[in-house]
């Protein structure tokens, strides 16, 4: 019966005493915030993290604004603000890796000869996939995962980064730049 429901109606419902409807709501996004997370923080510590998510989607979901953004947009939002704080907590990453933009977007345009979407269709392997997306930007692979991944468009994404949608299409220029960079570099 609530399988139906959109995002905002099991909210409604959740807020209004319906506890099945929090558990629907959650059940349906597990899947995608896991892949998410597992992407920048490894398979043993997806668990904790994705727990700190959930957690936090729990005590805020009364402080959900639907004309502000969407559902999925905010508990990413959410799940991108957690894998940070783990992150830097355990200073995996540097404080700012995350939010700096160091190099000008000149120093990224290479040889232009293959297409992004050549260089991507080479990629076969998903093993290989996650050891080049990881020699990355973190910045640059959120964008990959989040607009690849997880389909949310660039405005989306340009939500979750709390960056103007032209950077956000800047990061994924450049990602699918670096990405080509690593892929003819090496030995497939």
């Amino acid at each position: 019966m609530y399988m139906d429901f959109s995002d905002e109606d099991l909210i409604k419902e959740y807020l209004e005493g319906n506890q099945d409807s929090f558990k629907i709501l959650i059940d349906r996004y597990t899947t995608s915030l896991y892949n998410f997370i597992f992407r920048f923080v490894g398979k043993d510590n997806t668990p904790d993290v994705i727990q700190d998510v959930f957690i936090k989607i729990w005590k805020n979901i009364n402080k959900f604004d639907s004309s502000k953004s969407h559902f999925k947009t905010w508990i990413f939002t959410i799940a991108r603000n957690t894998v940070t704080d783990y992150l830097r907590k355990r200073k995996m990453i540097l404080f700012s890796s995350l939010d700096k933009d160091e190099e000008s977007f000149e120093d990224n345009i290479k040889d232009e000869s293959l297409l992004p979407d050549e260089a991507l269709s080479k990629i076969e392997d998903n093993e290989y996939l996650n050891k080049t997306l990881d020699q990355i930007p973190p910045k640059y692979k959120e964008v990959l995962v989040l607009h690849y991944q997880e389909d949310m468009t660039f405005a989306q994404i340009g939500e979750i980064l709390n960056k103007p949608t032209n950077t956000v299409k800047s990061y994924h220029y450049r990602a699918i730049l670096l990405l080509r960079e690593l892929i003819l570099h090496q030995d497939l």
